[in-house]
């Protein structure tokens, strides 16, 4: 009998005792093929052994030093390496245990960098729907799926959400994407109007939303237009790249392909590559200094924050990145698996919408190709496919409610940066299997 609380009390999963590469292993010796890092977590692969050597090298030194009394020099060197690569502007790091965390530092931040100016008025935060911030209170209210946040909307922020940039779904006939981008981000100067421009602290969303939504890519200016919006109004602009970002979509962070510069943003699964709980959030000098010549102290933290083994570990992954031309590999990869998805469900009956950037990638599920009317949420399309997937020895991540949090399904991929084409086309194959079983 088991004394760990599970994710699934009905359900009973396989103990992992290894890992090699793309591939898990459990305790009967079964290989599983993880197309999708987990949760977009395992960009190097399992077992790399830089890393590793990393990590214990580092508690050969030192395990724990506390950073109300410390920084660390692996912490230091993960900064450095970070903010030299990241968009322009962005200038501070603020070291966390993984993405919750992050998406809570940052709206503190946001809410001090106001306070320390004098305009304590700005109280209000605008997301989108179909976001996904994350599982403590602060981020699941500025997540816009209404499944998760049910049975907790009595605790929840008072935080407003607009439409997300949903090309496939909410572009109406005749527009182009341009001009419906275009009308997309225009929902965000309506809620800023609406709200009061005086009271909105910020504006919170992913790049390329992840687990609520398939990898769903906007279309080109609407981001840049976003930014305009949020400059136009004093309001701050936070990217979630928790999913996305550290070289998922083939760039090192999500917004560059946008063209854009956050002033927050936060970074956490691939920075770490499940080898260490690692996140961060990452803000300008501006907001820095707002609260570095105020009141000289950030009213926020955490125990394990900056944690030298898990600095060292991030410090590992993101140099192995960086120098092993794996941003390269992701969109040469990247496009390939695009390839192979549209070759095999291109004119499925059944798949809506192909979508993502490089290693993240999304499939729609649809009853009708046509109408792109849903599957009945009854029949529980995702967790079959995620159990007929399993079974065949593929890791993938579907998810239900895509479309509002009740209707529509998606399977999200997101194999590891190092995937081979053999890979490629086992992930593709299985999943096809996997389809076919739970369509049946």
């Amino acid at each position: 009998m088991s004394h760990v609380f599970p994710r699934h009390s009905r359900q009973s999963v396989p103990h992992a005792v290894g890992g090699e590469g793309c591939y898990l292993i459990d305790e009967s010796g079964k290989r599983y093929l993880d197309g999708s890092g987990g949760a977009a977590v395992s960009c190097l692969g399992h077992g790399d052994p830089d890393v590793i050597a990393a990590i214990k090298n580092q508690l050969d030194r030192m395990a724990f030093a506390h950073t109300g009394f410390f920084t660390s020099e692996p912490a230091e060197a993960l900064a450095d390496l970070l903010i030299e690569n990241a968009p322009a502007g962005l200038d501070r790091v603020y070291f966390v245990s993984g993405g919750s965390e992050a998406i809570e530092a940052a709206i503190k931040l946001a809410r001090q960098y106001w306070v320390e100016l004098g305009m304590k008025e700005r109280t209000k935060i605008i997301a989108r729907k179909q976001s996904y911030h994350g599982n403590t209170i602060g981020a699941l209210s500025a997540g816009g799926n209404a499944w998760r946040r049910a049975q907790f909307g009595p605790l929840l922020l008072d935080i407003s959400h607009i439409d997300p940039c949903y090309e496939y779904r909410l572009q109406q006939e005749g527009e182009t994407a341009e001009t419906y981008g275009q009308r997309a981000a225009g929902a965000l100067e309506e809620e800023i109007q609406r709200v009061g421009p005086e009271r909105v602290m910020a504006f919170i969303a992913e790049p390329v939303v992840g687990a609520t939504a398939g990898a769903l890519v906007p279309v080109p200016g609407y981001f840049k237009r976003i930014r305009e919006i949020c400059d136009r109004y004093g309001v701050l602009l936070i990217l979630d790249e928790v999913m996305c970002g550290m070289g998922r979509t083939g760039r090192l962070f999500a917004c560059e392909a946008d063209g854009i510069t956050p002033d927050i943003t936060c970074i956490a699964k691939g920075l770490g590559a499940g080898y260490q709980p690692i996140g961060a959030m990452l803000c300008t000098q501006q907001i820095y200094e707002a609260i570095a010549n105020g009141s000289g102290f950030f009213q926020h933290g955490h125990t394990y924050l900056g944690h030298p083994a898990a600095t060292a570990a991030g410090l590992a992954v993101l140099s192995a990145v960086l120098k092993r031309g794996l941003l390269e590999n992701v969109r040469l990869q990247g496009g390939k698996l695009h390839r192979r998805l549209q070759e095999r469900f291109g004119q499925h009956p059944h798949v809506g919408d192909l979508r993502g950037r490089g290693l993240f990638r999304g499939i729609e599920l649809v009853e009708d190709r046509e109408s792109k009317t849903p599957f009945d949420p009854s029949r529980g399309l995702a967790g079959r496919i995620k159990m007929a997937a399993f079974e065949r020895g593929l890791i993938c991540y579907p998810n239900s409610g895509t479309i509002d949090g009740k209707y529509g399904d998606h399977i999200l991929l997101a194999p590891p940066f190092i995937i081979e084409d053999t890979q490629l086309d086992e992930l593709v194959s299985k999943l096809d299997a996997a389809i076919a079983e739970a369509l049946a």
